[in-house]
């Protein structure tokens, strides 16, 4: 995900400083993924660095937490570079060439690769814990105001929770098809145990 170009699209909306920034950001996706302050700030420095943002004003903050730094009352804008930015942001399909790691993928793979790693164990608790999130999931998107959305927040709640559920039921989906192929391959080395002895037995013959 591009915190950088999510929070340079929050900054066209006008000046912000960096707990505002990270407050709307986590409003507009329904806290499903929750930024860590040093990581706003960061971004910040870097996108001021790159000439998207600049520094407009300091103030506005009097927040005991916020105080604690004068860097935190630093309000920012996006340039027109970051708008510029943003707009191609907004035009460009996600790449697909360059996946996330998904640990649970990477995890799947090494452990059919390990001797002594239970696999079946792994893919039975993870379809238990995922098929767990799918319920809240499809809970919450019957309740509150994901349910009838009157706001854009509430609309964009709705899709993010969308987008959660389609994932998890994929995901169910691709622990089935995994559990599939392990068992395939299991009584495919079997046929092979059993074969070899046959084989071995004939050739002997033939000799």
């Amino acid at each position: 995900m591009s915190i950088r170009q999510a929070m340079l699209a929050i900054l066209e909306q006008g000046p912000m400083y960096g707990y505002q920034l990270r407050a709307e950001f986590e409003q507009r996706t329904g806290e499903t993924w929750p930024l860590n302050i040093g990581q706003v700030y960061t971004t910040l420095t870097r996108l001021e660095r790159d000439g998207l943002v600049e520094v407009v004003g300091h103030g506005g903050a009097d927040d005991g937490e916020e105080a604690a730094s004068d860097r935190q009352h630093v309000s920012y804008r996006a340039t027109e570079a970051g708008r510029s930015e943003v707009s191609m942001w907004f035009a460009t399909p996600v790449p697909r060439s360059q996946p996330p790691r998904d640990e649970l993928a990477i995890k799947l793979a090494l452990a059919v690769t390990l001797p002594g790693v239970e696999v079946a164990g792994i893919i039975q608790r993870q379809r238990s814990a995922t098929m767990s999130s799918l319920q809240d999931y499809t809970r919450l998107k019957r309740s509150g105001r994901a349910a009838a959305p009157q706001e854009p927040a509430d609309l964009a709640w709705s899709l993010v929770l969308d987008a959660l559920v389609f994932d998890a039921e994929a995901e169910v989906r691709w622990l089935d098809h995994c559990e599939a192929r392990l068992r395939r391959a299991a009584l495919d080395r079997s046929d092979v145990r059993r074969d070899a002895p046959a084989a071995s037995t004939t050739e002997g013959i033939t000799r």
